[in-house]
């Protein structure tokens, strides 16, 4: 009955999201212009897909080594990735060119849901982390479409959320094959809001596994030559409304103490560009922006005091050429981002205190001394100060946090064990 309520729900609120979404078109014309795939009108395929969700840019990104291991171990099953923002296809389509499909996801109302699964004909959906659609799982299991809930993870906040509508969630996870979670505190919680016992395993996180390719190496290092390989250089990694000031103040702090520090900003949603940039500019800081003259800094980066990373895909490269790193959606309660790909260059890693999205992974990091969990941006400002003073102790902790990395990999192999033993 909650579900049809759910439904209900989703097909009256129907009109005022594609509304919205017309809206947001007026300024990212792909996220309308494909606007009829999130009612499941879809290219028909010709044989049936592995589909694998993964709702926007972290979780495409987590999904990609994934992908390509699936790509490697069967050839001849095609693979269609689908997202729900435009950032998220994008950088799937940059990931893997034409060697799978892309769609957007279809809205959660059983019309849609129902022409997507008719036409794509999946013959195994991979959901990435916790994205529990009631629709999509239900109707895809009415297909009998093994359904897999990869690097699986549940906050104990989601978890009393989803303890509320049981009802609704507890037959979700009974009809999900094998959740594949991150660490024991993730299943516990899964098995405790209803999943069955004999669906759950714990296989660690894929985000572990973590590759950084010789191409974003060298791209690094050509990077790093121009922003000013002697002097300073911290990143505050994929920031939103509301941290933006505090950490350029931050910076203001830092500079007073070390002039010739460089902060190299990088807002989560590219419609925020503009705006950091001209947050910047208003308190006085030179900006430079990444997208103009091809990146290049002028006067080998001395006059440049922020350095704007406004163009798309390039985040593990841009971490590769700082020395310290800062991971937003923390200092304020959105739940940080994934501090794995700074923690692979072997940097310290520096958070805000709210982490609750990638709990395991943080508390890992603490335990291995590569992380410094910062309260405030004056916090975040005497950190990052007494990192660029002591280069010997910040040298230590990107060890540390890199042997964390190194010491957690392995559980690509096992999910896609797990995946090719059940399709």
């Amino acid at each position: 009955m909650l579900q049809f309520f759910y439904s209900l729900f989703f097909r009256i609120a129907l009109p005022l999201v594609l509304l919205r979404l017309w809206w947001i078109g007026r300024s990212n014309p792909e996220a309308f212009v494909r606007w009829r795939e999130r009612l499941g009108y879809v290219e028909a395929s010709e044989e049936p897909v592995i589909w694998v969700h993964a709702v926007s840019v972290g979780e495409t990104i987590a999904a990609a080594p994934l992908v390509n291991a699936l790509l490697r171990r069967n050839p001849d099953i095609p693979i269609l990735m689908t997202a729900m923002t435009p950032t998220g296809s994008a950088r799937a389509r940059a990931l893997f060119g034409d060697r799978v499909r892309y769609a957007f996801s279809p809205y959660d109302t059983p019309g849609a849901v129902r022409r997507f699964v008719d036409r794509v004909r999946p013959r195994a959906l991979v959901i990435m982390e916790t994205e529990l659609w009631p629709n999509m799982i239900a109707l895809s299991k009415q297909r009998d479409v093994p359904i897999f809930l990869i690097n699986a993870r549940l906050s104990a906040r989601s978890a009393r959320g989803y303890e509320r509508v049981a009802s609704l969630v507890r037959p979700l996870l009974c009809s999900i094959n094998w959740i594949a979670a991150q660490a024991d505190e993730d299943a516990g919680r899964f098995l405790r809001i209803g999943a069955k016992p004999e669906s759950v395993s714990v296989t660690g996180s894929i985000k572990f596994d973590v590759e950084i390719s010789d191409e974003v190496r060298s791209a690094s290092t050509s990077l790093r030559r121009q922003l000013g390989a002697d002097r300073p250089v911290w990143i505050a990694a994929s920031t939103h409304e509301g941290e933006d000031r505090q950490i350029l103040e931050a910076h203001q702090q830092i500079m007073s103490e070390h002039p010739d520090t460089l902060l190299v900003i990088v807002p989560r949603h590219p419609e925020r560009f503009d705006d950091v940039a001209r947050l910047a500019d208003s308190m006085g800081l030179s900006v430079q922006r990444r997208s103009a003259r091809n990146g290049a800094v002028e006067n080998s980066g001395s006059s440049c005091q922020v350095y704007l990373g406004d163009t798309m895909g390039e985040l593990l490269m841009l971490y590769g050429a700082c020395d310290i790193a800062f991971v937003g959606g923390s200092l304020i309660e959105r739940g940080g981002h994934n501090p794995l790909e700074p923690a692979a260059w072997g940097m310290p890693v520096l958070s805000g205190p709210h982490i609750f999205n990638f709990e395991t992974i943080y508390n890992r990091l603490d335990a291995g001394k590569g992380l410094y969990i910062t309260l405030s941006s004056d916090a975040l400002a005497s950190c990052v100060s007494q990192l660029v003073s002591d280069k010997a102790a910040a040298d230590q902790v990107g060890r540390n946090a890199l042997a964390v990395v190194n010491a957690n990999r392995g559980a690509l192999e096992k999910v896609v064990d797990g995946i090719v033993e059940r399709v």
